[in-house]
Order: C-alpha cells, then sequence, then structure tokens
C-alpha cells in the first residue's frame, strides 16, 4: 500500500496533451510530460482495499499495488523489476492497453481510478532512461528449437520466455519489418517505433532470432518448418478484415483499414516515400467506432483531410459507466481518444446502405440511414435516409479471423466455430508439436490479453520440450476464454 490516505487527498490526473494545433502537424505521441512529482502523487491514491480488483481485470496479473507502493516510496528500480515480473512489455501496454485494470479498481466503486496505465508507462521509460532495461540470457541452453510464426505482441512474448528458457527461438515474419501491429497498425502518435525498436534490441542480445521478410506457407514450406524446429508458436493474428458487401463496395476510394494504415506507418519510418492512399484535401468516412476507426481518423487529421465522420452502428453510449456493466466489469460508456479531440463527426444508431460513385468509378458518397434495434435486430428507421459526401472510405469494423490461406491450410489445423485456430487448455493444436497464442487462436482482442497469452503459451511449449516448466503461465484455462 502506498499513503493509507493519499486517495483522500489527490485526485486523479493525467499528462496533458499536446495542443491540437500543434500535435496534428506532426507524428509525434500527443502526451506531454509528467512530472515524477505528480506521478508519485498518483501512485500514492493506490488505497488498502484488502482485495485489489485490479488483478482481475489484469489478464497478466500485473502486481499493481507493490508497484505503485514502491513509486511512492521513490524505489524505482524496484518497481521496475516488479512491473518486468508479469508482463515483458510495459511500455507497449502502458500507451496502447485501454486499461481493464482501472475499470476494476476498488477506488473507482465511488471515485476516480487509480491511474495505473500512466504509472506503469512512466516506470518503463525510467527503466529504460536509467539503462535497467539489459539482456536476460539463460544459463544453460536446452539445445531445442522453436518457430514463432509472427511477430506481434503475443509473438514476441512468447519468443523471450522461451529464450530466456533456454530454447533456440526463431521469429519468422511475413512482412518487411518485425513488429506485426505494434508496427503496421498502431499510428506513431499512438507509439513511436523507436519504443518498439528498443525492446526488439532487447530480445537480439538475449538470443532471438528475427526473419523478417517469411511468408510461411510460401516463401518457407510447412514441411521444412516442421523439419527445422521442435516446436512451432501460431501467432499470427486475426488479419482478416470485416467487410461491408453492400451496393457500390466494389468502387476505388473505399479500403480495408489496415490497407489505409500500413502504408501510412511505412511512410513514417521512411521505407516508403509517399502515401500511397492519402485523406489529403477529401471528405473521409471511417465505418467503424473502435480503436482501429480512431487510428484512421488521427492519420487522417496528419494527411489533411477537408472533413472526417465516423459511422457506428451501435447507439451512443453514455458517459458514464452503464448500469448494464457494473464494477468491476469492462464499463460500457462513451470514449473519447485523442483523435477525437482532434476533430471529425461521430455518428451512432447509422448503417451504410449503399456507396455511390462518380463516372469514373470511384467513390463520391454513401446512402446511410439511422437504426433502431427492434426484436434484437437494426431496423431502418423511415425517412432518415440522407447521403454524405465522400471520396474515401475506411472501413474499421474488426476483424473476423486469421488467414486460413496458405500456413493454416498446409498445417492442417482445426478452426473452431468462431473462425479462429482450435486449441487446447494447454495452447496446443491438433498437430502435434504446433501451438496457437493472441489473436490467431482467441480472436480480435487487447494488447494485454495477447502478451498474456503469449507468455501462457511459452510455459506450455518449454513443458512439451523439456517435460516440465518453470515459466509463469499468467492465464488459467477456465479464464483464457473470456
Amino acid at each position: 500500500m502506498a499513503d493509507p490516505t493519499g486517495f483522500l487527498k489527490a485526485d486523479r490526473a493525467l499528462p496533458t496533451r499536446r495542443p491540437v494545433d500543434v500535435r496534428i502537424r506532426d507524428w509525434q505521441e500527443v502526451y506531454e510530460d509528467f512530472p515524477p512529482t505528480a506521478l508519485r502523487e498518483q501512485a500514492s491514491r493506490c488505497m488498502d482495499c484488502g482485495i485489489p480488483f485490479c488483478h482481475n481485470g489484469c489478464p497478466l496479473g500485473n502486481l499493481i499495488p507493490e508497484w505503485n507502493d514502491l513509486v511512492w516510496k521513490d524505489d524505482w528500480r524496484e518497481a521496475s523489476e516488479r512491473l518486468h515480473a508479469t508482463n515483458n512489455f510495459p511500455e507497449f501496454t502502458g500507451r496502447l492497453c485501454p486499461a481493464p485494470c482501472e475499470a476494476a479498481c476498488v477506488l473507482g466503486i465511488n471515485a476516480n481510478p487509480v491511474t495505473i496505465k500512466q504509472v506503469e508507462v512512466e516506470i518503463a521509460d525510467r527503466a529504460v532512461g536509467e539503462d535497467w532495461i539489459v539482456p536476460v540470457t539463460p544459463s544453460e541452453q536446452t539445445g531445442k528449437r522453436v518457430a514463432v510464426v509472427g511477430s506481434g505482441p503475443a509473438g514476441l512474448a512468447a519468443a523471450q520466455q522461451l529464450t530466456r528458457a533456454g530454447h533456440e527461438v526463431t521469429v519468422l515474419e511475413r512482412q518487411a519489418r518485425i513488429g506485426g501491429l505494434l508496427r503496421y497498425g498502431i499510428p506513431e502518435f499512438k507509439m513511436e517505433k523507436a519504443v518498439l525498436d528498443r525492446r526488439l534490441a532487447q530480445m537480439a542480445a538475449e538470443g532471438t532470432q528475427f526473419r523478417p521478410g517469411v511468408d510461411v506457407g510460401a516463401d518457407l514450406s510447412v514441411d521444412e518448418l516442421r523439419s527445422s524446429y521442435d516446436a512451432v508458436v501460431l501467432a499470427g493474428g486475426s488479419t482478416v478484415g470485416r467487410d461491408l458487401p453492400v451496393p457500390g463496395r466494389e468502387l476505388d476510394g473505399i479500403h480495408l483499414a489496415m490497407d489505409y494504415l500500413k502504408p501510412a506507418n511505412e511512410v513514417q519510418e521512411g521505407s516508403r516515400e509517399t502515401w500511397p492512399i492519402t485523406a489529403e484535401g477529401k471528405d473521409v468516412v471511417i465505418i467503424g467506432g473502435g480503436d482501429t476507426g480512431a487510428d484512421c481518423l488521427g492519420t487522417a487529421h496528419r494527411q489533411g483531410a477537408r472533413s472526417i465522420t465516423q459511422l457506428e452502428i451501435m447507439p451512443q453510449p453514455p458517459d458514464l459507466r452503464a448500469a448494464s456493466t457494473p464494477w468491476p466489469t469492462w464499463p460500457l460508456m462513451l470514449r473519447t481518444s485523442s483523435a477525437h479531440e482532434e476533430g471529425g463527426e461521430r455518428l451512432f444508431s447509422v448503417n451504410t446502405v449503399q456507396f455511390l460513385g462518380d463516372d469514373a468509378g470511384v467513390v463520391s458518397g454513401l446512402e446511410l440511414v439511422d437504426v433502431e434495434m427492434v426484436d434484437g435486430r437494426f431496423t431502418p428507421v423511415e425517412g432518415t435516409s440522407r447521403v454524405l459526401p465522400a471520396q474515401l472510405v475506411l472501413l474499421a469494423m474488426g476483424f473476423v479471423g486469421p488467414q486460413r490461406e496458405g500456413l493454416l491450410e498446409q498445417l492442417g489445423v482445426e478452426i473452431d466455430p468462431r473462425g479462429n485456430v482450435a486449441r487446447t487448455d494447454s495452447w496446443a493444436t491438433n498437430v502435434p508439436g504446433v501451438f496457437v497464442a493472441g489473436d490467431m487462436g482467441r480472436g480480435q482482442s487487447l494488447i494485454v490479453w495477447a502478451i498474456a497469452e503469449g507468455r501462457s503459451a511459452a510455459a506450455a511449449v518449454d513443458a512439451f520440450l523439456s517435460g516440465s516448466s518453470q515459466l509463469p503461465s499468467p492465464i488459467l484455462p477456465t479464464t483464457r476464454g473470456q
């Protein structure tokens, strides 16, 4: 416990975001520095709650009260040790996780919850600045070889854990650079890629081998994969975007979100000179109100869009926690990201009827209609049809599962009823020696779940190869599907 009365002395506070008219002119992270004294005050708000329900909200089992107490006591190095004991990449989650731990904070029952996420990222960044993040190498090698297919947070977590257990680990990634959605899906203004690169450097120094530009099932055959490695971890993510099959979908100028975000990130990293898809000077419509839609929104702002409208078929959530999602569950409520603060209009309870195009076959607008829920179905509201101008439409409606063509079909892994790779409680597929972790087996989810699954799958693989494992497994079979 930190200061026993800290939650009575200080209210919740977060770093200031840089002015909108400044930050939309660059791609740097949006937050200004947070003074260490202010952070210690925030950590002091962690109360003597008896049962820390923040643990219930965190799939990783982060030792949140412990490192809050250590920050308040100004023992930053020990706080970093406790933080890294359960989380391989706290600088990622501290920037990108929506913080289900804060939704479950006991203080949040009748007050503003502890700023857990901010304390986390400040500890992680302090550890980097003080050179506390050093390679952790195993005392001995097992002689076993493991291939991790996919280099997102689940794959990287699994790879780091298995490398530290003494196995020879190779991460195979079909994209030109390592990082998965961390590199190609997350815009710079949410997490600058230098944050990712410094962690990859640590992993390389520990012995993890990275092979980008290898499409397993095409560049590397499945037979060669199976014969070259003693175990395989599938961590390729949920990559097939949800489409919108309405009239006019074939028009130019309508793109899945990742087809827009990936090249935008490549330009910022210098691997591409210009944007093949740009919002500059256009009326942009984003269909989908989640995090991916917000990423598209912030990117379109920085590209100079003329107008941006974001559509959501669901009703507008309440400003405060809905009664249907009581503490400590994840609350249904309206969330406003930094990208929403930068501009654009949000429309709720609307559905796209059709896309409209010009004589050249390029999208020029879309017809939408208000909807309401009737007998469990979205029903159009009569007389509400209208047309929005749009020269660029981005489909950000989530993902429906992993790509089956190629690797998965050639491996012969079973697919579950939800379209994901089926697995047992030991993270194993039906193919001996092949395991799965993250969104490829779970379905589209949060980064904190991906890292937790990567760590748990690593423990299962270690036990498969060595007979037993001392690696931590944060996700139990009974909680895996939550």
